[in-house]
């Protein structure tokens, strides 16, 4: 690799207004600026994938707290801090003083004499906000009950990409946010979720057709909803909330859903959710509801797909769904899905929040 910097490529010098900045949830950004993440992390992609990467993070340390456990946030930390040149420490919740001995707010304070940087995948909002509001460096939500805007880079990265390879040329991934007008997903299942509040918020920030279908009960709340319905008034996104699948499905090119119940929640719950939910269950008949040969098919991860976890048997014993719960096994395992670039693709987009924010620009 390269040892020192050049002069800024396009992508890199599009994201310099965000060099020390928070990236906490989609709503402080413009469709321009979250635009220009996905456009860097395009670039960032390629340029592993051919062995050209330029290291920014040369001498830089981040730190990443995880009050829940993790697969794709911490590798995707881990290995984008590594590719750039960077170090990281993984501070778990026994590992620390944390929200034990020591606040928040001290935390803060204490690791930013350390730390470039300090990434947060945890219960609330407000930890991440506390942390950010007492740091001098920049924050990352990894993940908090209320968001997941780190999903959301990947998401929508995915989604370009499909539609590129579809199209042949490039499509969604222009720094000035036109590019998504003509992108139409969906959301199944229960959407008053990180998941269900960030594609709502993000479609509606770079000016899409986002559909949430899902019982009402289920709705991201009235705050979220009327956040997005005036970042929508801004961009021309259309947003449709309903609690029927053909409604929300007909003519999308992507259909999103993620886990009924978060882990450590009661048995009980499942088998309320799930008799709630099981009309918005991704199935071939469901997928088949957009009238598209086309449709693609998304989640976050992990997925009860199958009964080859423990969590997974538990719930299929429950519920009598032995052949995936949220979605079927048999769209999982079809070309359709695209789950498994989704998680390529935290990698490439977390590491251009990091660049962005505290990458070295002295090329």
């Amino acid at each position: 690799m390269p040892t020192s910097p050049p002069a800024d490529s396009a992508a890199v010098a599009a994201t310099r207004p965000l060099a020390g900045r928070d990236f906490l949830k989609e709503l402080d950004f413009t469709a321009a600026e979250l635009s220009s993440l996905i456009s860097l992390a395009a670039q960032l992609k390629a340029d592993k994938r051919e062995h050209t990467e330029v290291q920014r993070l040369r001498r830089r340390n981040v730190a990443l707290i995880f009050e829940k456990t993790s697969t794709r946030t911490r590798c995707a930390f881990e290995v984008a801090t590594y590719d750039q040149g960077g170090h990281v420490t993984y501070i778990d919740p026994t590992s620390s003083q944390f929200g034990h001995k020591e606040s928040v707010a001290d935390t803060a304070k204490v690791l930013s004499r350390f730390y470039d940087a300090i990434e947060f995948r945890g219960h609330g909002q407000q930890t991440v906000e506390t942390l950010a509001l007492n740091a001098d460096v920049p924050v990352y939500n990894g993940l908090t009950d209320e968001w997941h805007p780190t999903q959301m880079l990947a998401d929508f990265l995915t989604m370009s990409e499909a539609r590129e390879v579809a199209a042949g040329e490039a499509s969604g991934s222009a720094a000035d946010g036109t590019a998504w007008a003509d992108l139409s997903y969906c959301y199944l299942g229960d959407a008053r979720s990180n998941m269900g509040n960030s594609l709502l918020v993000m479609g509606a920030i770079l000016g899409a057709d986002v559909r949430i279908a899902a019982p009402r009960e289920l709705w991201p709340n009235a705050e979220v909803q009327a956040a997005a319905h005036r970042r929508a008034e801004e961009s021309g996104a259309r947003i449709t909330l309903t609690e029927d699948p053909a409604t929300a499905l007909a003519g999308a090119q992507f259909v999103h859903t993620d886990v009924w119940v978060s882990l450590g929640e009661p048995a009980s719950v499942w088998a309320e959710r799930v008799e709630l939910l099981r009309g918005y269950r991704v199935d071939a008949a469901m997928l088949a509801l957009t009238d598209r040969p086309d449709t693609a098919f998304l989640h976050c991860l992990p997925s009860f797909h199958d009964t080859n976890t423990a969590v997974a048997k538990q719930v299929a014993e429950l519920t009598g769904l032995d052949d995936g719960i949220e979605v079927s096994s048999e769209v999982f395992a079809s070309s359709a899905n695209l789950a498994f670039d989704q998680a390529e693709n935290r990698l490439h987009t977390i590491k251009a929040v990091l660049v962005a924010t505290i990458g070295d620009r002295s090329g």
